[in-house]
């Protein structure tokens, strides 16, 4: 079954470029004038040896390993209103063109659904059959550099929080018996199903995948639909103010979502997934961490700005959404630190 209406893609939702640029991004300092005269000084000089090497034959995983982490160390030492005048000026280098030739990095950049960290860019990273084609048009730099980029720590942190997503739907099915009713609120493709044993066994007696994406919401309709899976078009501002009455579950859960969000969204959002759970259901959350190393790759090259979180972070949004002698709450890292995850389970 699938559920569409029309809507403004990004204006409906809450999340746009300029919402969560004003989250990541200060007003300038008194002293920005001075530091931006260093700042791109210093980036110069990290874009012109890349250019260097891609001309003198460097291996390209030297190349972006070293850009990458260049990059990095200038974004955590600068001011963040410095940082975000000289995202324009790296992506604007002649260098940036060679980076682009990477089809994971060049999707990001253009956005052809018309915002960050759509499904497809996640397909990506997972290697599926979907994006297979693009991949075999890219040059032979193109294919080396996405090598790298697809096995980046954050793009492992991916992969591993989809086996995670898939581990937690089955424990609930578990748990619940073959009443269990999940929802996955940013559901993209919900990748995470294609591994589901509970799914494939039927052990799922409802499951809502939402998103405020119609071809997300078509390919699930397309590969899940008759199994137990409603592919349902909706966003976060549907949530918060209720305008769509998806019923109650045993599992909830928004793992690329909060990335996006600011904490004023967030609790509230994390507020009404804890109201939609049943006495003994748990709500999940995920959120790419303050130790992503990558962070300053994504923010030029790849044009993918994210609301990074600590544990301290994340903590403030479960105590800011539940009493918290109505729950068992955890918050933990994935293996490698580089996705924080929440778990509030509802008592009852």
């Amino acid at each position: 079954m699938v559920r569409v209406k029309k809507k403004n893609l990004d204006g409906a939702s809450l999340i746009t470029p300029d919402t969560v640029a004003k989250e990541i991004f200060a007003r300038r300092t008194e002293t920005f004038d001075e530091q931006f005269a260093v700042a791109k000084a210093e980036a110069a000089i990290i874009l012109e040896l890349a250019q260097q090497q891609f001309a003198n034959g460097v291996s390209a995983r030297e190349i972006i390993h070293r850009t990458a982490g260049a990059l990095h160390g200038l974004r955590d030492k600068l001011h963040s209103s410095v940082w975000a005048e000289l995202i324009p000026l790296v992506q604007n280098h002649s260098v940036s063109e060679r980076f682009l030739e990477d089809p994971f990095t060049r999707w990001s950049f253009e956005k052809p659904r018309g915002y960050s960290g759509d499904a497809q860019l996640l397909d990506f990273i997972y290697g599926h059959d979907s994006i297979a084609e693009l991949v075999g048009k890219a040059s032979p730099l193109g294919a080396a550099l996405y090598d790298y980029t697809r096995d980046a720590s954050s793009s492992v942190a991916v992969r591993e929080r989809r086996d995670l997503l898939t581990r937690f739907v089955d424990e609930a099915a578990a748990r619940h018996g073959d009443e269990t009713e999940i929802l996955t609120i940013a559901s993209g493709h919900l990748r995470e199903a294609d591994a589901s044993v509970a799914l494939k066994e039927g052990g799922i007696k409802r499951w809502v995948a939402l998103d405020q994406d119609p071809l997300s919401v078509g390919s699930v309709a397309r590969d899940f639909g008759g199994r137990g899976v409603e592919a349902v078009d909706g966003s976060v501002r549907d949530i918060v103010l209720r305008t769509q009455e998806l019923g109650t579950f045993d599992l909830v859960y928004a793992a690329g979502l909060y990335d996006y969000l600011n904490d004023r969204v967030a609790i509230k959002l994390t507020r009404r997934c804890m109201e939609m759970l049943k006495p003994g259901g748990m709500f999940l959350f995920a959120n790419f961490s303050e130790d992503i190393v990558v962070d300053g790759y994504m923010e030029t090259f790849m044009n993918w700005a994210l609301l990074l979180r600590s544990k301290a972070d994340m903590w403030r949004i479960v105590n800011a959404s539940a009493d918290p002698s109505t729950i068992e709450a955890e918050v933990f890292f994935g293996e490698n630190h580089n996705i924080v995850y929440a778990t509030m389970r509802k008592k009852g």
